[in-house]
C-alpha cells in the first residue's frame, strides 16, 4: 500500500499532539497538513517540539477546504466542532473523530449530556469492545466492524479504561449490572490544553486530587452504558438497563487514568471460585495483544502503561462485600484516545493492527 496523506485537525491539542507522535513513526502515512483555530500561521514546532520532523509545518485554517483533499483527517477537536465539520468535507477522506460528536448511537442520550445538533453515530473505535456471542458461543469483537470503515469515532478516554475493565464480567453475567460502581483517578491532560483558572493552575493542582462531573453529570456516561449494553449483546436503545455511579478524580500527574469498577456479584459468580471468574478475563482478552491481564498479585498502575497503546488489567473478588473489582490501567492520551484510533485506523485500512504502536511503557 502507498503511503497515505494525513491532516490532522486540531493539532496544537493533546490529542492532536498525540495523534502527531504516533504518525511520526508510522510507515503508512506522512502528515502533510496540521490545522488549527488562534494558531493558524505560526509554525508547528512552537507547539510541538518533542516532534521536530513536523516543526516547519504551517498551522493551517481549520475549513472543510483545507482538509478536503487528504487521504485522512484526524479531528481532534472539542465536542460539537467535528459533525459540521465532518459533514461539509464530504465522503472524500477516510475519517477518524477522536471528540465525542459521533459516538452516540442514540439522539436521547446526545441531547441529555450534550445537547446541540445530533449528529449519527460512526463506525466506533474500539477493537477490542464485546459486541455479544456469534452463534458458534465465539465473543464477538467491534473489530469485525471497523474493517473498511470510511469514519470512525474514537471513544472517551474514561469510557475506554472503565469498558475494558468491567465488560468481560457483563458479557458472562458475573454481576448485578444494576449496581456498578466506578471510580477512576485522571491525569491532567485529560482536561485539555485550554488555559482555565479554576483548579487547573500548577499552584492548585499539586499536591492535590479533586473529583469532577460528580452525581452523574460526567459526559461519558452514556457512552460507557452503551459499551456495557454491547457487551451484554444488547443494542443501545437498553443502555438504561446498566445504570451507573462514575466518579473521576484529577490527581496531580501529567497523563494516565485508573480505573476501579465494581459491582454486587450474581448468583452465578458466587457459585465460583476467584480463578474461574478470572477465566473470564482471560478468555476475553485472548488474542488481544494490546490488552494485558496481569498475574496476581501484581496490579495495574499508570507509569507502567505511559506511552503506549497497552491496558494493563486486573480482577479481584472481595468475598465479605460480594462484590467483585475490575481494574484497568491505560494512558489517557494514548490508549485512551490517539493511539487507539490509529490502531482502528490501521484495521480499517487494511494494514497490520499494531503499526506504529507499542505495548512498551515509559519507566520510570
Amino acid at each position: 500500500m502507498s503511503v497515505l496523506s494525513v491532516a490532522v485537525a486540531g493539532a496544537t491539542g493533546y490529542a492532536g499532539g498525540e495523534a502527531l507522535r504516533i504518525l511520526a513513526g508510522h510507515p503508512g502515512f506522512e502528515v502533510t497538513c496540521v490545522t488549527g483555530h488562534s494558531s493558524v500561521g505560526e509554525r508547528l514546532g512552537s507547539f510541538m517540539p518533542h516532534i521536530p520532523q513536523y516543526a516547519n509545518l504551517r498551522v493551517e485554517d481549520t475549513t472543510p477546504d483545507v482538509l478536503r483533499g487528504h487521504d485522512v483527517v484526524i479531528m481532534a477537536l472539542p465536542h460539537g466542532a467535528s459533525g459540521a465539520l465532518a459533514a461539509a468535507i464530504g465522503d472524500g477522506p477516510v475519517m477518524v473523530d477522536l471528540g465525542a460528536d459521533h459516538r452516540l448511537q442514540t439522539k436521547s442520550a446526545w441531547d441529555e449530556f450534550y445537547g446541540g445538533t445530533y449528529y449519527p453515530a460512526w463506525v466506533y473505535g474500539m477493537p477490542e469492545l464485546i459486541t455479544g456471542t456469534g452463534p458458534d458461543g465465539a465473543i464477538r469483537r467491534e473489530r469485525e466492524e471497523l474493517r473498511g470503515a470510511r469514519a470512525i469515532a474514537g471513544p472517551g478516554c474514561n469510557v475506554t479504561a472503565t469498558t475494558l475493565a468491567i465488560q468481560p464480567a457483563v458479557h458472562d453475567g458475573l454481576i448485578d449490572s444494576t449496581g456498578i460502581v466506578a471510580d477512576l483517578v485522571v491525569g491532567y491532560s485529560g482536561a485539555g490544553k485550554a488555559l482555565k483558572r479554576t483548579g487547573l493552575l500548577a499552584a492548585e493542582a499539586l499536591g492535590s486530587a479533586v473529583p469532577y462531573g460528580v452525581g452523574g453529570t460526567h459526559r461519558h456516561i452514556p457512552e460507557i452504558q452503551q459499551n456495557l449494553a454491547h457487551a451484554a449483546g444488547l443494542s443501545a436503545n437498553e443502555a438504561a438497563r446498566f445504570p451507573l455511579a462514575f466518579t473521576p478524580v484529577l490527581a496531580p500527574m501529567s497523563r494516565g487514568i485508573l480505573a476501579v469498577v465494581s459491582a454486587p456479584l450474581s448468583e452465578k459468580a458466587s457459585s465460583l471460585d476467584d480463578d474461574e471468574i478470572r477465566a473470564s478475563w482471560a478468555r476475553a482478552y485472548e488474542g488481544q495483544s494490546f490488552m494485558v491481564l496481569l498475574d496476581p498479585p501484581d496490579m495495574p498502575a499508570t507509569a507502567n502503561v505511559l506511552g503506549s497503546n497497552a491496558a494493563h488489567l486486573q480482577v479481584a473478588v472481595d468475598r465479605r462485600a460480594g462484590r467483585l473489582i475490575a481494574m484497568a490501567a491505560i494512558d489517557n492520551l494514548n490508549r485512551g484516545t490517539a493511539g487507539q484510533a490509529m490502531q482502528s485506523l490501521n484495521i480499517a485500512l487494511g494494514l497490520p493492527e499494531d503499526q506504529g504502536l507499542t505495548t512498551i511503557g515509559v519507566a520510570p
